[in-house]
């Protein structure tokens, strides 16, 4: 058999089996046989081979590990199906070829480096390898890779055996990951076993609870109640979770400190074997700042944050409610809207601070006189509102009123100083006065400026007759806000006599409103409305402005002829500013000398001016213009007010003037104001003078000026220029 023959056979048989290599030496000698021997040899070491290859064939395709045979040049002699599936290669199609040529380069040179150094080392190497199969996908192969060696001992080629543990290994990372997520994360973790026993709590289920996982273990996760839940409550909670597999809640647990907090928690259902439960893992964040934020966000958008009380938006959405609940059950609802009077004042002088005490101490007060099932609100300022549900009789919502003025009456203790207020409270009641939330609250808002009008510290019930004096005033303001437009108003002239001279020398500017349908209005009837309306300013300059006009003509004919424009409250604050400094540009075009023009501001103006009034006749006062005080007596002004506010005139009220002659306690308390002005360097001027013994009687107590029908009732401007032509001379 020619040599070529025989080394084919030596090299299929050391390729696979050691074995074989022990029959070389009688291969050897067969050379010096005959060629019938040799072939008899041959065939029967061919039969064997084939028989130990099919069952090395048969054990390779069997295993579910991958195996591969390399020649030492690296050249694959065999595979087994499952390195065939990893390379989606056929055996014939890896047989032959190099790792280069079914692996990408970088990954070839790698296992080329690995295979090179185990046959120089003859040692093997077990390592694991993440290779790219051609396909795209990673696989992670944990391989050994061994040399096999002749009989002599030299390195033949190399065995490599791969197992793929991708699958493990990445359930080993997510096993990690998850211990890892277990120890890390920022949320609570326990696991209990099946009867709910705890077995494990992560660190930050520790952290929020404070207990060390040696302290629970065994314990059930009730033992963190802060008694808020009760058992009916974790038994649903287990309910839920055999019935469902999962529950979700919030829980108030108790920390080891005793701190109580609150905990979002999810309970999950561990289920082993054939739906066996094999325990329950609970999720828990503490919610406890959270709640407390979501709890303050509540209380600003839906309560009042000074006092506590419900806001606007919240009263609303409770009186719509309580409209319900009066309709189902058939009582009456009462609606209590309580005004502060004399809060500015407080509020004014000892500030916003101790004004913000006094507003906190009234709504307690207000709280105590209602029952649990009532409401109060603030709606802004010092303005509160009370809903008293449930009335069977609607006098209960008048004995509540009168409760809440007495107490709101008593002394309140700001600090070191003392504050004393009162309440005027208005009344409506649903269903007997309206039906609807906006009707109530302006029912309530007109029987409580009643209340006002009345005199204050008082309560005033809701009537249809004020819902129609509403309606009215309502088309009044809109009528006068169209006269302001359109300048529908006139100026008439009350003259002011000189006492000692029986000359006209003054005059009082009367504003009168021409209505076009309801003719000549009476001051007192628009005037109020023009003062809440803020529409008395345009009102009083158009005053101001006419009667400037009418000075500077008849001072041309009576030299230092003054004439008196009242001026309201309203046109003092700070926002009427640009009207006042209109006066002084006014008087400066018509080139009006000083105290041509007299202001005539009440009493009461001066007993409340605050830095805006003062400021205000101090800069008037400066420009020329006079000041008297008009309706003198009645608002109880001391003299240093008159002394403080440099005022050129007093006016006694016409009510004292009135009683001349048939009270002598008046007479003598005219006599006393004339007196006193006299010393302080006043003049005086009495009002309202209607018989020959009034007038008498001012004589002889040395007034100084009167004016009243006696002498002339207001006139137009023409009429009175036309009495100033012939001698200034009424009668």
């Amino acid at each position: 058999m020619p040599d070529a023959r025989l080394d084919a056979l030596l090299s299929l048989v050391s390729d696979y089996y050691r074995e074989v290599e022990r029959d070389r030496g009688l291969l050897e000698n067969a050379l010096a046989v005959n060629s019938a021997e040799l072939e008899e040899l041959y065939a029967r070491l061919r039969e064997r081979t084939e028989a130990e290859r099919a069952i090395f064939r048969s054990f390779t395709n069997a295993v579910p590990d991958l195996f591969f045979v390399k020649s030492g040049q690296g050249v694959y002699r065999g595979c087994n199906p499952a390195f065939e599936r990893m390379l989606g290669l056929r055996e014939e199609q890896v047989i032959g070829r190099t790792v280069h040529d079914v692996l990408p380069h970088a990954m070839a040179e790698e296992i080329t480096r690995i295979e090179r150094q185990v046959i120089e080392s003859g040692k093997p190497d077990l390592r694991e390898q993440w290779i790219e199969v051609p396909h795209g996908e990673e696989r992670c192969l944990e391989m050994l890779r061994a040399p096999y060696f002749a009989v002599d001992g030299s390195p033949l080629g190399l065995i490599g055996i791969g197992r793929d543990v991708t699958d493990r290994r990445r359930l080993e990372e997510q096993t990690r990951l998850a211990a890892l997520v277990y120890q890390s994360t920022g949320e609570g973790m326990l696991v209990t076993d099946a009867d709910w026993r705890i077995v494990d709590i992560n660190p930050a289920g520790e952290r929020i609870t404070g207990y060390e996982a040696a302290e629970i273990l065994g314990r059930t996760p009730e033992f963190f109640n802060s008694g808020q839940q009760d058992r009916a409550f974790y038994e649903a909670m287990r309910e839920s979770v055999d019935r469902t597999g999962h529950w979700h809640g919030e829980v108030s647990d108790r920390r080891r400190s005793g701190e109580p907090h609150t905990k979002s928690v999810v309970v999950n259902r561990l289920a082993g074997a054939e739906g066996s439960v094999q325990g329950y893992v609970m999720l828990f964040s503490d919610i406890t700042e959270k709640k407390q934020a979501d709890e303050l966000i509540w209380k600003q958008a839906n309560r009042d944050m000074l006092t506590g009380l419900l806001n606007r938006r919240m009263l609303r959405e409770r009186l719509e409610n309580e409209i319900r609940q009066s309709d189902r059950s058939r009582c009456s609802l009462g609606v209590l809207l309580i005004d502060l009077d004399h809060f500015k004042e407080i509020n004014d002088t000892l500030g916003h601070l101790v004004g913000d005490n006094l507003l906190k101490e009234a709504a307690r007060r207000i709280s105590a006189c209602t029952r649990e099932t009532d409401a109060i609100a603030r709606l802004g300022g010092d303005e509160f509102i009370v809903l008293l549900t449930r009335l069977t009789d609607p006098r209960q919502a008048e004995k509540v009123a009168s409760k809440i003025i007495a107490r709101l009456a008593e002394p309140f203790q700001l600090g070191e100083a003392v504050g004393y207020i009162s309440a005027s409270v208005g009344i409506t009641l649903y269903p007997q006065d309206a039906r609807e939330v906006e009707d109530l609250l302006k029912s309530a808002d007109q029987a409580m400026y009643v209340a006002k009008r009345q005199g204050r510290n008082r309560f005033s019930r809701f009537t249809q007759g004020l819902q129609t004096a509403a309606q009215e005033r309502l088309r009044m303001v809109g009528d006068l806000r169209k006269a302001v437009a359109d300048a529908s108003f006139h100026l008439n002239f009350q003259p002011i006599v000189d006492v000692a001279t029986g000359q006209i020398h003054k005059a009082e500017a009367l504003v009168r409103w021409d209505h076009p349908v309801r003719g000549l209005v009476a001051p007192e009837e628009f005037i109020p409305i023009a003062e809440e309306t803020g529409l008395i300013v345009p009102i009083g300059d158009w005053v101001f402005h006419q009667a400037a006009r009418w000075a500077a003509r008849w001072r041309s004919i009576v030299p230092g002829f003054q004439v008196t424009v009242n001026v309201s409250p309203v046109q003092f604050r700070s926002e009427a500013a640009a009207s006042r400094e209109s006066w002084v540009g006014r008087m400066q075009d018509l080139a009006l000398e000083r105290d041509a023009l007299i202001l005539e501001i009440t009493e009461g103006l001066l007993l409340h001016a605050d830095t805006d009034v003062t400021s205000a006749l101090g800069a008037l006062r400066g420009a020329g213009l006079g000041i008297a005080v008009d309706d003198f007596g009645t608002g109880y002004s001391s003299l240093a007010y008159l002394h403080r506010f440099d005022v050129d005139f007093l006016k006694i009220d016409q009510a004292f003037v009135a009683s001349l002659g048939t009270s002598e306690s008046n007479a003598t308390l005219c006599e006393a104001i004339i007196v006193m002005a006299h010393k302080l360097g006043l003049k005086v001027v009495a009002e309202g003078v209607e018989t020959e013994a009034q007038a008498d009687l001012l004589r002889k107590a040395h007034c100084d000026a009167m004016q009243g029908f006696l002498f002339s009732r207001p006139i137009p401007p023409e009429q009175l220029e036309a009495i100033l032509r012939h001698g200034a001379q009424v009668r």
